[in-house]
């Protein structure tokens, strides 16, 4: 999800899965007419259905290798790929831009460990749903306005909806672990963007990747060893690392070269939604209507909290 109140950066963010952020996104996609944003609305939503449907395979990849050897070798496997294709330059840049790539690269390992986690235990749709509190919680912590207040409460109704009354009809192990998987996807935000602003084109993100994959390597071989050199699980891996992170990435990165930042982070929103419809279509995970509403509630509660924002930002622009 990319960074919905802006304090990451006005250059850009990154998306629930990030890409580096355009510098120029908001300035040419504010001079294209609503015919010109479909090819970029489309982009995002392609990315999004990438992410959530390859983290559906990721689950059904977990007998096989475990939750931290499915992160393993999404992450190495989709380093490997974007260090092939970006070929990052490594000289030429400062201390603090690697300290920038390095916690990039560790929010990113964090993220994705605790996200898997959650999912080997709860339902992909309810894990989204809790994750996403992350990123919605520093809108409403950098926006600093009162009706965000709101939005907040909506989103935490959901989230007591969605556990039955109080997260004891979910594993609290799972829910405790998607909540976590919220806090590195906020702290994964605010370093996309920041790479972004540092690095030329992708290569702050493979970097990023390699750091985060060299992370995971101990974790998922102490779990799964010589289950990771089997070739089925590589070739499923693979699967999973091309459509969890490397094309929603790379359609990211296109789309916000034309897309206004906040309506990027309002697509984005839309993640609980399709997490659960790749739960329902491919795990077979059922959907009640409370949980249902409680998706929507945290979903409303993101749009709102970004279109609060935006108009905040122009107001303040029409002030100065």
């Amino acid at each position: 999800m990319a960074d919905p109140s802006g304090a990451a950066g006005s250059s850009g963010t990154a998306g629930s899965s990030g890409a580096a952020g355009a510098p120029e996104s908001t300035g040419f996609a504010a001079r294209k007419g609503s015919g010109h944003r479909l090819g970029p609305v489309a982009l995002v939503v392609a990315g999004g259905l990438s992410v959530q449907f390859g983290s559906a395979v990721a689950v059904l990849l977990m007998p096989r290798a475990g939750a931290l050897g499915v992160v393993t070798l999404r992450l190495v496997l989709a380093a490997l790929v974007l260090l092939l294709v970006c070929r990052p330059k490594v000289r030429g840049y400062s201390r603090a831009d690697w300290g920038t790539v390095v916690a990039f690269g560790t929010a990113m390992a964090g993220m994705n460990i605790l996200f898997y986690q959650a999912a080997d235990r709860i339902p992909l749709g309810a894990a989204v749903t809790l994750e996403v509190l992350g990123p919605l919680i520093l809108s409403v912590v950098a926006s600093r306005r009162l009706v965000n207040l709101l939005w907040a409460g909506l989103a935490l109704g959901g989230v007591v909806l969605l556990g039955g009354g109080g997260l004891d009809r979910l594993d609290p192990v799972g829910a405790g672990f998607a909540l976590a998987a919220g806090v590195m996807w906020a702290t994964y935000i605010v370093f996309s963007a920041r790479t972004g602003r540092r690095f030329p084109q992708a290569d702050g993100l493979a970097l990023a990747m390699a750091f985060g994959a060299v992370l995971s390597l101990p974790l998922g071989i102490a779990e799964a060893g010589d289950k990771l050199l089997v070739p089925s699980t590589i070739a499923l891996g693979l699967g999973v690392a091309l459509m969890s992170s490397v094309l929603p990435y790379t359609l990211e990165l296109l789309a916000l070269r034309r897309l206004p930042a906040p309506t990027f982070a309002i697509l984005m929103s839309l993640e609980p939604a399709i997490a659960a419809a790749a739960g329902f279509l491919v795990l077979h995970q059922g959907l009640s209507l409370t949980d249902a509403l409680a998706i929507a509630l945290v979903i409303a509660a993101s749009m709102g909290a970004v279109r609060t924002q935006v108009r905040g930002n122009r107001t303040r622009d029409v002030a100065s």
